[in-house]
């Protein structure tokens, strides 16, 4: 008990080190949302109860509300003033760090202490449950049946070597993916979405260069703090919940969403799709659902327009492919099978599409976005740098002249074959190479079962792995010669 109330001091501090005013707004909130929690798992009052079902509706409005302030304030206050001509004036209101994360984890605390599954009472289980710094900033959302449990054992709290070798490389390789791998793809992203958000023109290899350089950026990012949370949560003994587990290898849209935010797909769809109604309505609702949670899925991730055309797009590919598996269930085919051809076609259209959605999700505005989309499908043109001029077979050459290609200055870019290099690079690495839980699987790295483990680079506790992971852990930490936030700070 002394050492989870010491964990919890310190997840404390640790978040009170950007800004220890939202210190007291966290602990408010801890304390707010124990004391409902500890009310509607009474066993005293029936489940269907009117105060129970009171007591949950004041919970989640209060949540929703807190967060539906710091995060979404000036969002309304702005879109008022545009469709009513108003002027009104609303102070810039700072968003507390992990706010989202905090604020879903809690909410489902409060629907399954209502539903009658919260078992633990103890206040410092639940703060560290809560504050645990791991997961604290950017997820993964957690979930109290999967957490609490591993804070009531003795052995979380004692020095575990293993746990130490297996933590330090998991967090080794995230810190990697972050340092050199996003961060290397970012220049040449950010120029792209800067020309588009200033009014400017895109041609083809510009936007899609830029497309595919945030792709792997955000891929990199979001795959790389997963590791170090997953990596520095395990040097405690405590195994958290996979969040990322190789999206860009979904073989359609419904895959995907398995695979990328893990954590936060399972609570859309426990409590906001099933408290919908889920698929228990019939099809037409169920696609309603899909798209209502889809749309408030994107709107968590962030308040403006851009998230909510993001998560509408989504919906829309989901319903397409549910409705897609219902057309071929009723010829008779079976839609877990996939033939060689299948799972590529698949995998590349379920990646085209994602892309396509992240211009949105990146875009600070539609106008940048469509300026995205209009180089993307070549309305602009197709202009390939002077200096790749003869290197094809001339024929070659002459038809892409006949269909129109030019040669000349990429304003986007000083070098474009370092971006494509790269951006290739990525690409193959993102569709061949296996993740950090395949490597590890042989030291169950998180709380799911690892299914297909690596075949040809298996982690082993030796003297050359050691070597090798402290290696890529001197580099990485000498390469961070600036601040560079994780994108998935920021929502």
């Amino acid at each position: 008990m002394v050492a989870a109330l010491w964990l919890f001091m310190m997840s404390l501090f640790f978040y009170g080190w950007w800004n220890p005013i939202y210190v007291g707004l966290l602990l408010g909130s801890i304390v707010f949302n124990y004391s409902i929690g500890l009310s509607l798992s009474r066993e005293a009052l029936p489940r269907h109860s009117q105060c129970k079902y009171w007591m949950l509706f004041i919970g989640i409005v209060s949540n929703i509300g807190l967060l539906a302030y710091y995060k979404y304030a000036n969002f309304f206050v702005e879109n008022i003033n545009t469709s009513l001509q108003l002027d009104w004036q609303f102070t810039t209101v700072m968003l507390p760090l992990g706010i989202s994360f905090f604020t879903f984890t809690q909410i489902a605390f409060l629907v399954d202490a209502y539903r009658g599954e919260v078992k633990e009472s103890n206040f410092i289980y639940y703060g560290l449950f809560v504050t645990y710094f791991p997961h604290l900033l950017a997820g993964p959302v957690l979930h109290h049946k999967e957490m609490i449990p591993q804070f009531t054992l003795q052995a979380s709290y004692q020095v575990d070597w293993r746990n130490i070798s297996v933590g330090t490389t998991i967090f080794t390789m995230g810190l990697f993916k972050k340092v050199w791998l996003a961060d290397s793809i970012a220049p040449y992203a950010n120029p792209v979405f800067t020309i588009a958000a200033n009014g400017g023109t895109l041609t083809f290899l510009e936007a899609w260069g830029g497309a595919l350089a945030y792709t792997f950026q955000l891929y990199f990012d979001f795959s790389g703090y997963s590791d170090m949370a997953i990596g520095l949560s395990r040097l405690f003994g405590v195994r958290l919940p996979l969040n990322f587990n190789s999206p860009y290898k979904a073989v359609n849209i419904i895959d995907f969403w398995r695979r990328w935010h893990m954590t936060l797909s399972r609570f859309l769809r426990d409590y906001l799709y099933f408290s919908l109604g889920g698929n228990r309505k019939g099809v037409a609702l169920r696609y309603l659902n899909l798209i209502v949670t889809m749309v408030l899925g994107g709107l968590w991730h962030g308040a403006g327009w851009t998230f909510v055309v993001w998560g509408l797009l989504h919906g829309v590919f989901l319903v397409i492919n549910h409705a897609w598996h219902q057309m071929r269930k009723a010829l008779g085919h079976n839609i877990e099978q996939f033939t060689i051809v299948g799972r590529f076609t698949g995998i590349a259209l379920t990646f085209f599409v994602v892309v396509i959605g992240w211009v949105f999700f990146r875009a600070n505005s539609f106008d940048a976005a469509f300026s995205m989309l209009e180089g993307m499908f070549g309305l602009n043109g197709v202009i390939l740098p002077s200096s790749w001029y003869g290197l094809p077979h001339w024929r070659v050459t002459a038809l892409l002249e006949d269909f129109g290609t030019q040669y000349g200055v990429l304003s986007a870019y000083e070098n474009l074959d370092n971006a494509w290099y790269w951006i290739v690079a990525l690409w193959i690495c993102v569709w061949v190479a296996p993740n950090t839980q395949q490597i590890m699987a042989a030291y169950n790295p998180a709380l799911e079962k690892i299914i297909h483990p690596a075949r040809y680079f298996l982690f082993k506790e030796s003297r050359a792995f050691a070597l090798l992971v402290g290696g890529v852990l001197g580099v990485s930490l000498l390469s961070m010669r600036r601040v560079s936030e994780f994108l998935y700070f920021q929502f």
